[in-house]
C-alpha cells in the first residue's frame, strides 16, 4: 500500500514537471528522473542562498486590537464556546499564579508557566476530537483542560498525592490521561516526536478516522529525535500533526542561537511535510490552522508541521531566572500584546464580557483553584509501596526483597521518616 502511494505521487510530481517543460518548450529529456529527486535541468550555475528566500507568512485572523481582519476565514464559534475559551485561559492565569507562588513557599518542589501561550493550548485543542491522540512537551496544561482534566486532577499530580493516578512518580507538570488520549509527559527533550509518527502511523494501519498531534518547542527541533520523526511520519504517510511553539527561546538559548533558517517550518520541504505558520497569540488563527492541519492530514494521510509564533512571558520553570539572559524591555514590549488580553478586547468589542463581568469571572476563578489547592495539599502522600509497582505484571524476587527491605528499615527507624503522612496499604 505505502509503495504504491509512493509511487502515484512521484508519477504525479513527473507528470506536473512534464506539464512545465512544455510549457517552456522543453522536452522530457530535460526532466532529472533520479531516485533520488524529480527537477528540470538547467544549464545556468546558481547557488541557491536561502537567506535571500521571502520569509513563510504568518497567518493571523484578529489584530492586537481584537478586530478581525478576515471575516472569509474567521471560523464558526458560538458565544458559549467563546466563553468557554476565555474561562480556560483565565484559569490557566489563575492555576499558574497559584501554583508559581506555592514553590516560591516551598509547598510544591518544581512548576513551569503557561504565560502568553494560552491561545496556542486553547485554540487548537478545539480543534481536535476526542479520538485524536494527544503528545505534549509541559507547556501543554491548557490543552488537557480543554479536553476535561479538572482542576483537582492537576493539584493531585503536583503535590504527588493519593489522587495523583502516577502515585507521586513522575516530576509535577508532567501530566497524563488515558481516558483523555494525552500521554504521559516525559522530561527528556523530543522523545515524543518520533512516538507520535508511530501513533498516527498505528491508527492509519487500523483505519481509525482521526491523528496524532504531537507538541513541541523550538528548542525540541534541534534535538536528534526530531529528524526520525519528521522523516518517517512523511515516508510512511503518517497522520500527524507536528505542532511547534516558537516561544523566543530554548530555556536560555535564543532562537538566533539555536538556528539560521526561516524559523521551523522551513524545514518542512527538505521532509516532504505540509506546513502553516500562525500567530499563536490570536486563538481564531490557532484554531482555524489546526483545523485545517487536521482535516488535511486526516485526508491526505501527510503529516502537517504547525509553526505558532508567540513568546514565553514567563520564567522557563521555577528553577530558572529569565533576567539573567533576556532584558525586562524585551518583556515588557510583549506584554502589550498576550494571547489573553486580545481575546477579551475581542469580546468586548462584540458586548459579549463587560469589564464587571470579567472582574467576576477571574475573582470565581481564583476561588475555584484556591480549593483545589488547598484540598490536594491536604491529602496525604501515595503508599510506599507504589515504589514497587506498575513495572512487572508479577514482581520480581528481587523487587519483593527491596520492598521488604525498605519496610524493615522504616520500621527499625520510625522516627527516622514521616510515615504518618503517608497513605497505608
Amino acid at each position: 500500500f505505502d509503495r504504491m502511494f509512493a509511487l502515484k505521487r512521484c508519477a504525479s510530481r513527473v507528470a506536473a514537471l512534464a506539464s512545465q517543460t512544455r510549457m517552456g518548450a522543453r522536452s522530457m529529456s530535460e526532466v532529472a528522473q533520479f531516485p533520488g529527486a524529480t527537477s528540470v535541468f538547467t544549464n545556468e550555475l546558481k547557488l541557491h542562498v536561502t537567506t535571500e528566500d521571502e520569509p513563510a507568512s504568518c497567518f493571523r485572523l484578529m489584530d492586537k486590537q481584537g478586530t478581525i481582519l478576515n471575516q472569509d476565514d474567521f471560523p464558526e464559534v458560538s458565544d458559549e464556546q467563546l466563553m468557554q475559551w476565555y474561562t480556560e485561559m483565565c484559569t490557566l492565569n489563575a492555576m499558574d499564579t497559584l501554583l508559581y507562588n506555592a514553590q516560591r513557599q516551598g509547598r510544591v518542589p518544581f512548576y513551569m508557566t503557561n504565560t502568553g501561550e494560552e491561545a496556542i493550548h486553547i485554540g487548537s485543542a478545539a480543534a481536535l476530537k476526542a479520538e485524536d491522540i494527544v503528545y505534549a512537551q509541559y507547556r501543554e496544561a491548557g490543552v488537557l483542560l480543554h479536553r476535561g482534566f479538572k482542576l483537582n486532577e492537576f493539584m493531585d499530580q503536583c503535590f504527588a498525592n493519593n489522587g495523583d493516578p502516577a502515585h507521586g512518580r513522575q516530576m509535577p507538570v508532567h501530566y497524563g490521561s488515558k481516558a483523555l488520549n494525552f500521554h504521559t509527559i516525559s522530561s527528556p527533550l523530543g522523545t515524543q516526536l518520533p512516538q507520535a509518527a508511530g501513533a498516527a502511523y498505528a491508527l492509519k494501519l487500523s483505519g481509525k478516522e482521526g491523528c496524532a498531534i504531537c507538541y513541541f518547542g523550538d528548542g525540541s527541533a534541534s534535538e536528534g529525535d526530531a529528524h526520525p520523526a519528521f522523516n518517517f511520519s512523511a515516508t510512511l504517510d503518517c497522520p500527524v500533526i507536528f505542532f511547534c511553539r516558537n516561544n523566543g527561546y530554548a530555556i536560555s538559548t535564543p532562537t538566533h542561537e539555536q538556528y539560521r533558517g526561516d524559523g521551523i517550518v522551513s524545514r518542512a520541504a527538505g521532509y516532504g511535510l505540509d506546513f502553516i505558520r500562525v500567530d499563536g497569540n490570536d486563538v481564531f488563527a490557532v484554531y482555524a490552522a489546526t483545523k485545517a492541519a487536521r482535516d488535511s492530514t486526516i485526508k491526505n494521510n501527510r503529516p502537517v508541521l504547525l509553526e505558532a509564533m508567540t513568546y514565553r512571558l514567563g520564567h522557563h520553570s521555577t528553577s530558572d531566572d529569565a533576567s539573567a539572559y533576556r532584558a525586562n524591555s524585551e518583556m515588557e514590549s510583549f506584554q502589550q500584546d498576550t494571547a489573553v488580553e486580545r481575546l477579551q478586547r475581542f469580546m468586548r468589542n462584540r458586548g459579549l464580557l463587560s469589564e464587571e463581568e470579567d472582574a467576576a469571572l477571574k475573582k470565581d476563578l481564583q476561588v475555584q483553584v484556591r480549593e483545589a489547592f488547598t484540598t490536594a495539599e491536604k491529602k496525604e502522600k501515595p503508599s510506599l509501596v507504589h515504589m514497587f509497582e506498575d513495572v512487572y505484571d508479577t514482581k520480581t524476587k528481587r523487587l519483593i526483597a527491596q520492598e521488604q527491605a525498605m519496610l524493615a528499615h522504616i520500621e527499625k527507624y520510625p522516627d527516622e521518616y514521616p510515615t504518618k503522612f503517608y497513605e497505608k496499604k
